[in-house]
């Protein structure tokens, strides 16, 4: 039992940076105004099930990935209505509204709440619940706004990230520059920890690697080197040997090396900057364990006499950042220069030295120049990356299913606008290869499929398409993560979910992933656009029994 104490408050600890700014008013006002009505209508003791789902997959793609469960549950440890948002409400609500209410509001809590969810990272699919939200009706109502917001951009997010790491491919870094573009200190913050959830590398931004213990990484600006204009601004020119401890003259190192690696580098020495140079030796006495410059052609010379003076005092140079220009070309020109100079005086790491490359940089940016062959290490991504901007919302909604036990559906004359009624579970099953074959969504009173059993998966909407599948391997797809009041399930820590976000991936056939025209996620039969969720025969009747049971009847006259 006291271990079991610990887990939960060590659990709580590590969940306690919640962001300050959500709460239970960060909601839409008719939220509020409907929970009066409840109120008032005597629904206090109604209770109802909400699904949380998308209905298309975002940037013309096949898959998304679920992001933001923690910080719903957060959402959920801290919920109350404070004084002040009692006080705030009452100047704000109709002053018709009773009194009683508010005594309501300031007592509510989400003890009775039941959230079911798929895990943090998984790969999911529209019309498939991410999240299923049960408990009193006016409480669930409430939650909804804030729950959205915490999943839609989360999800986005780590969605684009990982399109971008399927783009670079395994072994090419990739890290977020993108807080300074982002929407806001949010924005940015959320960036930074959901493109690393999606599979990046690290970030620029230094609070989020403080809150989320994502790696952080910088080099210099051009302000760096433009501030230096000549080799006599240098104030600092020596550098102790890093074995040693011998004192040198880094400026005097620097300008024997440019000379002498001029005529092999075909690059003239009188034609490099020594404002340039002058930057970048006094960068390199301030780092010389993490020496990596922004360079343009003409700046080869300059670095490589650097990272060779740096050599002399057994540091090593990281490498260069290249932010303009023909990324192709200039990678390969880099590499090339290396290469010589780790050739002519044998030194293979020199061959090896990091080539970065930013410079307003996108999905399509990084398959063109895997096809030009480009020989960069790492991508420092910003603008494209956190503002999404492909396709800036993913459009999740929140809608009622059922109440009091009785299963609700919604109507429309947009098929896709149709609720899947009652409260449902769901299961990935897998075929003969390995991979996730097809999402089958159940009623939850019906009895999981079993491995090597015929089942049969059924269009939601058109009788005619259908399909047997026989799994190889079934996986429910939801757990209980809060109950009673508390979080009930273990969470992962950000590690622990990108490396799902990577299994999860795994699980998908190559053609479902792929950039162009991918393959969508659904058993073969030629489904309607946009609906890839498939349903047992049972929940099959029984969406369109209610649907009949709903749907008006005509009158010709």
């Amino acid at each position: 039992m006291a271990d079991g104490r610990t887990f939960r408050t060590e659990d709580r600890r590590k969940r306690a940076r919640q962001n300050g700014v959500v709460q239970p008013l960060l909601t839409d006002l008719y939220q509020i105004t409907m929970a009066y009505a409840y109120w008032k209508s005597g629904k206090i003791n109604d209770t109802a099930v909400f699904d949380l789902y998308f209905r298309k997959n975002p940037f013309q793609g096949e898959f998304t990935i679920f992001a933001g469960l923690e910080e719903c549950l957060k959402f959920f440890e801290n919920f109350h209505y404070s004084d002040s948002d009692i006080e705030y409400l009452k100047q704000t609500l109709p002053q018709t509204i009773e009194p009683e209410f508010f005594v309501f509001l300031r007592q509510l809590t989400v003890e009775d709440v039941i959230l079911s969810a798929i895990d943090e990272g998984s790969v999911a699919f529209p019309r498939i619940p991410l999240m299923r939200v049960e408990g009193p009706l006016i409480i669930v109502q409430l939650l909804e706004t804030t729950m959205l917001t915490l999943v839609n951009y989360a999800s986005l997010m780590a969605t684009n990230a990982a399109r971008y790491r399927l783009a670079a491919g395994k072994h090419i870094s990739l890290l977020e520059f993108g807080l300074r573009r982002a929407q806001g200190p949010d924005g940015g913050l959320s960036a930074s920890k959901y493109s690393y959830v999606g599979g990046f590398d690290g970030t620029s931004n230094v609070l989020a690697g403080k809150l989320y213990n994502i790696p952080v990484n910088g080099t210099h600006a051009h302000a760096y080197v433009t501030s230096f204009s000549d080799l006599s601004e240098l104030k600092t020119k020596v550098l102790a040997h890093r074995s040693t401890g011998v004192l040198h003259d880094m400026l005097d190192l620097c300008t024997q090396w440019r000379e002498k690696l001029a005529p092999l580098l075909s690059l003239p020495a009188s034609e490099a900057s020594d404002g340039e140079l002058a930057a970048w030796i006094s960068f390199a006495i301030a780092f010389p364990t993490g020496f990596m410059a922004l360079v343009d052609t003409s700046g080869l010379l300059n670095f490589c006499a650097v990272a060779m003076a740096l050599n002399d005092l057994d540091y090593r140079a990281l490498g260069i950042r290249i932010d303009s220009g023909d990324l192709a070309y200039l990678s390969k020109l880099a590499r090339s220069t290396f290469e010589k100079v780790a050739h002519q005086y044998n030194i293979p790491w020199f061959a090896k030295l990091k080539i970065v490359a930013s410079n307003d940089i996108n999905e399509d940016t990084i398959l063109s120049l895997n096809e030009q062959g480009h020989k960069i290490d790492c991508f420092g991504i910003g603008t494209h990356l956190v503002t999404c901007q492909r396709q800036p919302a993913l459009g999740g909604v929140y809608k009622m299913v059922e109440i009091n036990g009785t299963p609700r559906i919604k109507l429309s004359q947009d098929v896709m606008k149709v609720t899947m009624p009652g409260k449902k579970t769901a299961y990935r099953l897998y075929g003969a290869d390995g991979h996730a074959l097809i999402d089958l969504l159940m009623r939850s009173v019906e009895p999981a499929p079993q491995v090597g059993q015929k089942v049969l998966c059924r269009h939601p909407f058109q009788e005619s398409k259908r399909a047997y599948v026989i799994p190889t391997h079934v996986e429910p797809l939801y757990k209980v993560y809060w109950q009673n009041g508390k979080v009930c399930c273990h969470l992962p820590g950000l590690e622990e979910i990108r490396e799902k976000v990577r299994t999860s991936l795994d699980s998908l056939r190559n053609d479902h992933k792929r950039n162009l025209n991918p393959t969508p996620y659904k058993f073969e039969c030629d489904y309607s656009p946009g609906c890839q969720v498939s349903v047992s025969d049972n929940l099959y009747h029984f969406i369109h029994e209610l649907w009949l049971q709903n749907a008006p009847i005509g009158e010709l006259s």
